[in-house]
């Protein structure tokens, strides 16, 4: 009786180990997060071409889940910084930034975007994104291809699902 009992146990216990699984609520959602990200419709420049060949039917970013790009900033969680950044127009991709939900995160895609490009020396010119956006992924190119772009994101998805690659400075810490 015992024997039978135990071995009803072991069973149980082996069909929960199968059949059941344990993770924690930010776990969870930073899978759904990084599955699903929807990017700000927001481009500058020629890298923005790129950025919408990205979307089309052959590179077809809808097979990763970030095909919905969202012409309101405050619908959308990633902001892909696209060309050149002039100083006239820097103030309003902060605006746009910062009127976009937490948790945000910021592409910038391109050699202009990454550090002014071959306008750097240009007195109207910002020297990439990161003088006044938090970057979490750059994407080298003059443009950058689709693919570059795809990897971008894809790379984007492995630090949301990883808290802890994110930089520390990110959240004031």
């Amino acid at each position: 009786m015992e024997v039978d009992k135990e071995k009803e146990l072991r069973e149980a216990e082996e069909m929960v180990k199968k059949n059941i699984i344990l993770t924690t609520v930010d776990t969870a959602l930073n899978w759904a997060r990084g599955h699903s990200f929807w990017p700000v419709t927001f481009g500058l420049a020629c890298c923005a071409i790129e950025m919408m060949a990205a979307g089309a039917s052959r590179y077809d970013l809808s097979r990763f889940g970030y095909e919905v790009f969202r012409p309101s900033p405050r619908q959308a969680d990633v902001m892909i910084v696209a060309g050149t950044i002039t100083r006239k127009m820097a103030p309003a991709v902060r605006r746009i930034y910062d009127q976009m939900p937490e948790p945000k995160w910021v592409i910038a895609m391109g050699s202009c975007a990454n550090g002014g490009g071959p306008f750097v020396d240009s007195y109207a010119v910002v020297p990439g994104a990161d003088a006044f956006l938090p970057v979490d992924v750059y994407i080298p190119g003059c443009p950058p291809r689709p693919e570059s772009l795809i990897y971008g994101l894809l790379q984007l998805k492995q630090k949301v699902q990883n808290p802890a690659k994110v930089r520390l400075s990110r959240h004031g810490k």
